[in-house]
Formats: structure tokens, C-alpha cells, sequence
């Protein structure tokens, strides 16, 4: 049997996972490229297998029906947003996320955004690297309040981050789990409230049609002039042109972006602000994240074809 493996920091630091892969009798195709592979690519490399380990690549209606002998879809990550999900089930394709595997990588990450937006940090950095030793004032982050928009593996996590930094917690989540909530000291609020009185708002979320764009513009003007916005989970959560007028005429403090809509972002804008930290998509890029996602991939890939041993 054939799998192709598309994300490119899948076995990087740990061979043995493509070992494994060989060791149950599985021929690996692997992405060449260096980048997301476009559906023309995904088209042309799945069309003899029967599994493929995923990242973001696209894997719409399209790409799977190219791929007729398919059986098994594990995702590298858990958000299924470029999967068709409806195509999959009708099919018979089996289809796996790495739940928790990258939760704590990821809180790391959106911690770091928040902190380093808040504190200037990129900005003191660049100036210092230029021999500008120059003071730039900045927020504080401790006792401030946060609005977490996802309360899932990765939002309780920044949660419980937040608890360490004496911070007011405001959670938004289609499914509520009252108890975890009351015991960790955050409190249920709507998105529009979390808009208005966050000092800085963390996506975390999956995109779906009601949560696409769900920070627009009439929540960015609803924001405080000091808020700060991060988004380690997905860039269609975000009306990115919205969020760009908004940091380019000072409307908000700023953002913590690791996700865009198209990565990296085209208009040359997105460059020139200083009141954005950018990420190459990498909050769950750690040693430890890359080598837990990747096991438990192949073992979810391995079960899906009655190969795990």
C-alpha cells in the first residue's frame, strides 16, 4: 500500500517515524517540494494511495476523487478545515486528528504572542540590533483581562497560563463544561462582550461557516484602543482586511499573528507594521509537539488500515 506524507516537519527530528511507516509493509510518498502542496500536486501524488498523513494541504472534493483507492485521512494537527469532511464520510474514508498532541506547544506559542505584542518586544529588538537604545513604553500583561474564543484542548491550556499571570479569564465556547470553567476561575461571556472588555482576545477555535470571520469589523471597532488581538488557530477567523485597517490607523494596540488566510500574507502592508509580531504558522513546532503528532498520526493511520500491531 502507497501513503503520501505532506507535512514537512513530520520525521524531520524523528526518522523512526517513516520507519515505522516501512516496517508495516507501506511504500511512503513523501512532499518534495519544501511548501503546502496546491491541489494540482495533492492530485497527482495521491492518485495510487490508499493513506496519507496530512497537513494543511488541500484535500477538497476535488483532490479525494482523484484518490480512488483512499481509505485513511490522519491529520497532522486537528483542525479539518481543509478536509472535505462530507465526501470522506459518504466514501467510506476513514479520517483521524492528533488531539492534545501540540495543545501545550501551541499555549506556549499564543503567550508568546501576547507577551511580545504587549511588550514590544520585536520592535525593541529591531532598534536595539540597529544601535537605537531608545525606551518604548509598552503594556502591561498581569492582572489584565483575557478573552479566550475556544475553550477546547488549547484554550484550556492558555487558561491555565493566564491563572500565573493573576489575569481576569472570559471564555467563549459553543459547548460549555460549567464545572472545568468554575474550577479554573473562568467565566462564560459572548464574543461581543469578550470584544469589548478584553485587554487582549486568543483565537482558538476551529473555522467553520459560523466562525469564519467571526472578529470583523464592527468587533474590531468594538475593541479598546489598547486591545490586542492573537491568532495561533486558523486565518479565516479573522477579517483580515478589517484587522489591517485597524492596526494601521492605531485602532487597536496591535496582534500576535501565526495563521493567515494566505501564508505568507501578499499585501506588502502586513510588512511594515510595528504593532504586529508575525508567525510562519509555527505555534506547534516544537521537538516535542512535532515527535507526539507524529506518533500518534501513524498510529492513527496504521489502526484506520488494520495494520497496527
Amino acid at each position: 500500500m502507497n501513503v503520501l506524507v505532506t507535512p514537512r516537519s513530520f520525521g524531520k527530528n524523528n526518522p523512526e517515524l517513516f520507519d515505522r511507516l516501512r516496517e508495516a509493509g507501506l511504500t511512503v510518498l513523501r512532499n518534495d517540494t519544501g511548501g503546502i502542496l496546491s491541489a494540482d500536486q495533492m492530485r497527482a501524488k495521491l492518485a495510487d494511495c490508499q493513506g496519507v498523513i496530512l497537513g494543511v494541504d488541500p484535500l477538497d472534493a476535488s483532490v479525494l476523487a482523484a484518490a480512488p483507492q483512499l481509505r485513511a485521512v490522519a491529520k497532522y494537527g486537528v483542525g479539518l478545515d481543509n478536509v472535505d469532511l462530507a465526501y470522506c464520510k459518504a466514501h467510506g474514508i476513514a479520517v483521524s486528528r492528533t488531539v492534545g498532541a501540540n495543545s501545550e506547544a501551541v499555549a506556549d506559542y499564543a503567550l508568546t504572542l501576547m507577551l511580545m505584542t504587549a511588550r514590544r518586544a520585536a520592535l525593541i529588538d529591531r532598534r536595539c540590533r540597529q544601535k537605537d537604545w531608545g525606551k518604548i513604553t509598552s503594556l502591561d500583561l498581569y492582572g489584565k483581562t483575557l478573552g479566550i474564543v475556544g475553550l477546547g484542548a488549547v484554550g484550556r491550556c492558555v487558561a491555565r497560563r493566564a491563572r500565573g499571570f493573576d489575569m481576569k479569564i472570559l471564555a467563549h465556547d459553543i459547548v460549555w463544561d460549567g464545572a472545568w470553567a468554575a474550577e479554573h476561575g473562568v467565566e462564560r461571556a459572548d464574543l461581543d462582550r469578550i470584544c469589548r472588555e478584553a485587554d487582549c482576545i486568543t483565537l482558538h477555535t476551529a473555522l467553520t461557516d459560523e466562525t469564519r470571520q467571526c472578529i470583523n469589523a464592527a468587533r474590531l471597532a468594538a475593541m479598546k484602543p489598547t486591545a490586542i488581538l492573537v491568532n495561533t488557530a486558523r486565518g479565516g477567523l479573522v477579517d483580515e482586511q478589517a484587522l489591517l485597517d485597524a492596526l494601521r490607523q492605531g485602532r487597536i494596540y496591535g496582534a500576535g499573528l501565526d495563521v493567515f488566510n494566505a501564508e505568507p500574507p501578499a499585501d506588502p502592508a502586513w510588512y511594515a507594521l510595528d504593532n504586529l509580531v508575525m508567525g510562519s504558522h509555527c505555534a506547534a513546532s516544537t521537538a516535542g509537539a512535532t515527535a507526539a503528532m507524529g506518533h500518534m498520526a501513524v498510529d492513527n493511520l496504521l489502526c484506520a488500515l488494520g495494520l497496527a500491531q
